[in-house]
């Protein structure tokens, strides 16, 4: 120490190199450490850090009892997602989707409802709702078909329900153009039974055939129709050939009857 230098810890009587060392926190137990009760007990107590990790163990275990401290959770952020995607609400989100049933779709539905996600994390909010098959009011589903956004978009396809504005929205997207929203609209259409969705799914039928696509054939098979899913029912993709036979089997016609009892020879 030079000679014109204060002695900071001479009036302790402690010399610099003996001072007490800092106190550590005991490490904290990981995720996966904790019991269901801890873990509902740490999701609504934890921060930025910790949130999305508790959020995955609880939608690893498919925790039922999570869905509401989800559900709070994303309310927790919201209107701080205008701008980039909240991992903490896609964590949640993602969550609930893993649990799955009746109360995690209906839990997404309100999240989306009262305008807790938005931005970029409106896409993964719109994601979950359809892969849980939520029911969302019509005026919501209309904003989400009307999306800048395609993934938005095509998602919403999947949540529609026949009404008058939403099947007149759903045939403007027919020529949207995305490609995949174009084919989700037609499959929303033709699950409605409406005959305009029928060129493009026999078009996807022919050179792009899916399950989803397969699914919404029944309600607007006409023979042709009929004959392309009789080709997919005979191909080697076990997904798709059930798929086919299944969606013959859900129409009403002689030429289905004839091509499964060949099916079965």
């Amino acid at each position: 120490m030079s000679d014109g230098q204060l002695d900071l810890f001479s009036g302790s009587g402690i010399p610099p190199a003996t001072q007490a060392p800092a106190v550590g926190r005991p490490p904290r137990p990981s995720p996966a450490e904790l019991d269901d009760a801890a873990l509902l007990a740490a999701i609504p107590a934890s921060g930025l850090a910790d949130g999305p990790s508790l959020a995955a163990e609880a939608g690893r275990r498919r925790l039922a009892p999570a869905i509401p401290v989800l559900e709070d959770y994303c309310r927790r952020f919201a209107g701080f997602g205008t701008q980039r995607t909240l991992s903490e609400q896609v964590a949640a989100l993602d969550a609930l989707t893993a649990i799955g049933g009746k109360a995690a779709a209906h839990s997404v539905a309100q999240i989306i409802g009262r305008g807790w996600v938005q931005g970029p994390t409106l896409a993964s909010a719109v994601t979950a709702a359809a892969r849980l098959g939520s029911h969302l009011r019509a005026d919501i589903v209309l904003v989400l078909l009307r999306h800048p956004d395609p993934a938005i978009r095509r998602e919403a396809c999947r949540l529609a329900r026949p009404g008058l504005e939403v099947i007149t929205t759903l045939s403007g997207l027919l020529d949207d153009l995305h490609r995949d929203v174009c084919i989700e609209a037609a499959c929303a259409l033709g699950r409605m039974g409406r005959p305009e969705a029928a060129p493009l799914l026999k078009q996807a039928l022919r050179q792009a055939p899916s399950q989803r696509v397969i699914e919404a054939m029944p309600p607007i098979a006409d023979e042709e129709c009929l004959v392309l899913l009789g080709r997919i029912a005979r191909t080697s993709l076990p997904d798709l050939a059930a798929a086919a036979r299944d969606a013959l089997e859900a129409v009403e016609h002689p030429l289905a009857a004839r091509l499964l009892e060949r099916l079965r020879e």
